[in-house]
């Protein structure tokens, strides 16, 4: 498999356009992971939240436990503490939620934040490179010899601008079906040079 282009000009810009990709997909992971921290930040209110609540709740309940020991009214003293106490586990409560919330927005923003701007610029890219890969395979399959340079000509002919074919010769369509060799290796070359191959060396 053909993963990058013979010809160095075009290699060059692909060995780059890999680089630049791998420097943007670094940059949005460490985007997404700002994001995250900082969204993540949001989950300390609940923390203390909590820490008041259960802290709240066990006071409440050891003093509950010391009432419950005065005789007589020992039960029925116990109930308001029992009560505030159930209330101090709901603020708890609260701020685990309060907590699992900051969290699962801080993962979903820092996903959103990394995930889009990285999945357009790659698949930009891998459909560029596919196409490439796609295109020089198929050529490759083709071009076994110097012999097959004629299909490439020809191609050139009908694809190539026409001041790049007046650069290989006055009357380039005459000199293919002339088979002038030097011609239709020019036209052959340009061809493949637009694929980001060379053309063979005659044997």
């Amino acid at each position: 498999m053909t993963l990058y282009a013979q010809t160095p000009w075009r290699r060059a810009r692909q060995l780059v356009a890999d680089v630049l990709v791998i420097g943007w997909v670094v940059l949005w992971v460490r985007a997404g992971l700002w994001v995250h921290e900082v969204v993540g930040r949001l989950a300390a209110p609940g923390r203390t939240l909590e820490d008041a609540g259960s802290s709240l709740s066990e006071s409440l309940t050891s003093a509950g436990d010391t009432v419950a020991r005065v005789p007589l009214v020992g039960d029925d003293a116990r109930a308001p503490f029992t009560a505030a106490g159930g209330a101090a586990d709901s603020i708890a409560q609260a701020g685990v939620e309060v907590q699992q919330g900051a969290h699962q927005l801080a993962l979903l923003l820092g996903l959103t934040i990394a995930a889009v701007p990285i999945l357009l610029v790659v698949a930009v890219w891998l459909f560029s490179r596919g196409r490439f890969v796609s295109r020089a395979r198929a050529a490759t399959r083709i071009l076994d010899s110097a012999a097959d340079l004629d299909l490439f000509a020809l191609r050139a002919l009908a694809t190539q601008p026409v001041r790049a074919l007046a650069g290989v010769s006055d009357d380039p369509a005459n000199a293919w079906r002339r088979r002038d060799p030097e011609v239709v290796r020019a036209l052959a070359s340009l061809e493949l040079r637009s694929l980001g191959l060379r053309a063979p060396v005659p044997s």
